[in-house]
């Protein structure tokens, strides 16, 4: 078995994971239990498995990108963009951190926003998420920014133009929760 893609812990851990799966013949192998198998792998984000006859296994594998950390259950994660949970062992991750409790793909929606607008995610230091389904970031800089629930991009496009246009650089509050209205506290 060949593994391309991941760092030399991970490979080891895939490989007892595979060796479990008795692939002592590529004939009869079982394509189903190594599918499921590696879709079940967190740092997963996708996969190409080649078999090279007689006796080789070749897995090619692109690795997940993590974007947030989110405490769940008083257990730290990281959010892959593949939408899956990783318990996170490295607390030197430098990710910015999610206060509240949103669902994954509710995360990556979000993201998705941020990916369109002007705003870098390596600029983000935190994001809170309201029950109410609503973003708040807050920047490395410590500008917090408010955003609108109904037009989120919108508000979040609005902000960072008013950012640029004003030249602010730290610790402000900018509330963009009211369509086409920019509201400043200090």
């Amino acid at each position: 078995i060949s593994i391309n893609g991941l760092n030399d812990a991970d490979q080891k851990l895939l490989l007892n994971d595979l060796k479990s799966l008795d692939l002592e013949n590529l004939f009869l192998l079982n394509g189903d239990k190594i599918i499921n198998l590696m879709d079940s792998n967190t740092l997963i984000e996708n996969y190409i498995i080649f078999k090279e006859y007689p006796s080789t296994l070749n897995i090619k594998i692109k690795k997940t990108n993590f974007l947030a950390k989110i405490n769940l259950d008083n257990q730290e994660y990281l959010i892959g963009s593949n939408g899956k949970l990783t318990k996170s062992n490295d607390a030197n991750v430098y990710l910015p951190y999610i206060f509240g409790k949103p669902e994954v793909d509710e995360f990556l929606k979000f993201k998705k926003i941020i990916d369109d607008s002007k705003i870098s995610l390596n600029k983000i230091k935190l994001f809170y998420y309201f029950k109410s389904k609503r973003w708040d970031i807050e920047l490395k800089n410590n500008i917090l920014i408010k955003l609108s629930k109904e037009n989120t991009k919108k508000s979040l496009v609005d902000a960072f133009l008013f950012l640029k246009q004003n030249n602010i650089e730290k610790n402000m509050i900018i509330d963009a929760r009211i369509s086409n209205q920019i509201i400043i506290n200090d």
